[in-house]
């Protein structure tokens, strides 16, 4: 490499040397990138072969791409060491993104009792025990809370207890359209979730 300052008008047999020039920028990027923390200006010279006055020119210009081109990330010196940032205009969407719900992953408990009320609705939380042979308020409520069940009224018998029916939720995060594409259940399933609900109890 012969110099790296930049060129308005390049003669055509420098074509190859800019492209050289973008190769070891992409290796740069990739080392900022994997490394997260900041990374010594010797360390990224010594990964490209290249001495470190000439990788601080390829680091500078790549920031500086970024910065001109309103890239979401930013490339920051850190006391002779550089680091891959995000843009102090990206803070509030970052902040947004950080405050959504996780996405929550189902128990096996949590998946049981789902699966009970989604052929068997609507259902009461009675009806729920009788097959998993123990109780199911804290499944239920938790479902609830996910969204995945909800309440669809009270069953016309004595002390009207609660039904509960799967949710649009509930479709969405199972991939199917309609209750009509679940796989039917087997009576050897049910009695899985009564063999699994008697282990919970002693536990």
């Amino acid at each position: 490499m012969t110099t790296l300052k930049s060129r308005q008008l390049r003669p055509r047999h420098e074509l190859g040397e800019e492209m050289e020039k973008r190769t070891y920028k992409a290796v740069i990027e990739s080392i900022l990138f994997t490394m997260g923390n900041s990374v010594e200006l010797e360390r990224i010279a010594s990964a490209i072969e290249q001495d470190p006055a000439d990788t601080k020119e390829l680091i500078m210009e790549l920031a500086e791409e970024y910065e001109k081109e309103g890239r979401g990330m930013r490339i920051i010196e850190l006391d002779g060491a550089y680091q891959m940032c995000t843009s102090q205009d990206a803070y509030e969407y970052l902040i947004r993104i950080a405050k959504q719900p996780k996405k929550r992953v189902l128990s096996d408990v949590l998946l049981e009792t789902l699966s009970i009320i989604a052929y068997k609705q609507p259902v009461t939380k009675a009806e729920i025990e009788k097959i998993r042979g123990v109780s199911c308020d804290h499944a239920v409520s938790k479902l609830v809370e996910y969204s995945l069940v909800l309440e669809l009224g009270r069953l016309d018998a004595p002390g009207r207890p609660m039904l509960f029916g799967t949710t649009e939720e509930f479709l969405r995060g199972f991939g199917i359209h309609s209750l009509t594409e679940l796989p039917e259940m087997s009576q050897m399933q049910m009695e899985q979730f009564k063999r699994e609900a008697e282990a919970e109890i002693k536990i």
